[in-house]
C-alpha cells in the first residue's frame, strides 16, 4: 500500500485545492446591494464613544480586475473555480444586467471622467497588463505594494481594529491608520501609498479626509489612476445591525479628471460562520472566550490560497500505485 499525498503548493506553502473554496466564494458574493444609509448609530459603542465596528470584513462583489465591470462576464462566479466536473470555459457569460454594477457610482455612466490624455494612458496600462514590457506597466499589486486607500477594499478580506483616537485597517498588503484626534495632515511633500487620513464619526458614518497620496497604486487592474494631487473624501457608512457597511470615496484631481468621481464598495462582516474560501474569508478559529468564538486572519503576506500554511490538505490511500 502506498499513500498518495495531494498537495497544492504556492511559494512553498500547502494550500487547499480550489474546488474546496468554490462554494464559499459564491455564497459570499452578490450582484446587487442596498447601500447603507447615514443616520444615528444604535449599535454597541466603545468606551471612547466610537461605534464598535471592529472585526473581520470583506467586500461582497469580488475582485479588482475591472473597476467598472467588477465581476466580468461570469458575474459573481468571476475567478471562482467551476463546479466539479465542469470546464472553466463551459460556464455561460452573464448579461450585464445580472452582474454587479460599476464601482464608479458617480458619474451615472459608471466611468472615470478622465481628461483625454489620461484616458489614453489608462487604456495603455490595460493593454499591457499581461505583457508589461516597461516597468511602469507592472501592476503594483503584482509586487505586493500597498493597494492605496480604495483598492485595498477590493483585495481579499481585512480587519478593523479600534483604539482611542484612531481606527486601524489591517489589509492583506499593508495597513492604514485613520486618526480621529484632530491632528493636522502631514506636510505636503510627504507622500504615502495609503495616504494620510484624518477622520471623525457622524452617527453611523466614519467621515475621512485623505491627502498626501503618492498615487503609485492603481484603482483596478483595468489601469485607472489618479495623480499625487488627488484628494479623497471617504464615508464609511455602517448599518447599525453590525453586518454591513458601504464605502464611498470621492476623488478630486483637476490634473487628471474633468470632474470628481465616486467609488462605492459594499462590505459584509466575516464571522466564524462565514464559509471559508480563497478570497473573501481566509480566517481560522483561534480560540474561545467563554461561549464566544474568536477568529483570526493568517499573515497572508500577499499570497493567495495559503490558508492551511503547510498542512496536508488531502490524502488518498491507493494500492499498487506510485505517487
Amino acid at each position: 500500500m502506498r499513500i498518495r499525498i495531494q498537495l497544492v503548493l504556492l511559494g512553498g506553502l500547502a494550500i487547499t485545492p480550489a474546488a474546496v473554496f468554490a462554494q464559499g466564494a459564491r455564497s459570499f458574493r452578490e450582484s446587487s446591494f442596498v447601500p447603507a444609509a447615514s443616520g444615528p448609530w444604535t449599535g454597541p459603542q466603545l468606551p471612547d464613544g466610537q461605534p464598535d465596528v471592529s472585526g473581520h470584513w470583506s467586500n461582497t462583489i469580488g475582485n479588482h480586475n475591472n473597476l467598472t465591470d467588477p465581476q466580468g462576464p461570469l458575474g459573481r462566479d468571476d475567478e471562482a473555480p467551476p463546479a466539479e466536473g465542469r470546464q472553466q470555459n463551459a460556464r455561460k457569460p452573464k448579461p450585464r444586467s445580472e452582474r454587479a454594477p460599476s464601482r464608479v457610482s458617480d458619474p451615472p455612466d459608471g466611468q472615470v471622467p478622465f481628461q483625454p490624455w489620461a484616458r489614453v494612458m489608462q487604456e495603455d496600462f490595460l493593454a499591457h497588463l499581461n505583457n508589461p514590457v516597461k516597468p511602469e506597466y507592472v501592476e503594483p499589486f503584482a509586487r505586493c505594494a500597498p493597494g492605496g486607500p480604495t483598492k485595498s477594499f477590493m483585495w481579499h478580506g481585512y480587519e478593523i481594529r479600534q483604539f482611542p483616537g484612531y481606527v486601524l485597517f489591517m489589509f492583506d498588503s499593508g495597513n492604514r491608520v485613520i486618526y480621529l484626534d484632530g491632528r493636522p495632515h502631514l506636510p505636503g511633500n510627504v507622500k504615502l501609498w495609503n495616504g494620510d487620513s484624518r477622520g471623525h464619526w457622524e452617527g453611523n458614518t466614519l467621515v475621512v479626509d485623505t491627502t498626501n497620496n503618492n498615487s503609485k497604486s492603481r484603482l483596478g487592474r483595468s489601469g485607472e489612476f489618479v495623480s499625487e494631487n488627488a484628494t479623497i473624501q471617504e464615508r464609511f457608512v455602517f448599518d447599525p445591525a453590525g453586518d454591513r457597511f458601504t464605502y464611498n470615496a470621492t476623488y478630486t484631481d483637476p490634473t487628471v479628471l474633468t470632474r470628481p468621481f465616486t467609488v462605492t464598495i459594499p462590505n459584509r462582516r466575516v464571522t466564524d460562520k462565514t464559509p471559508a474560501d480563497d478570497w473573501n474569508n481566509l480566517t481560522f478559529p483561534a480560540k474561545h472566550a467563554g461561549n464566544e468564538p474568536i477568529i483570526e486572519a493568517y499573515e497572508r503576506i500577499c499570497v493567495e490560497g495559503n490558508g492551511d500554511h503547510g498542512q496536508v490538505v488531502a490524502s488518498e490511500s491507493t494500492e499498487g500505485k506510485t505517487p
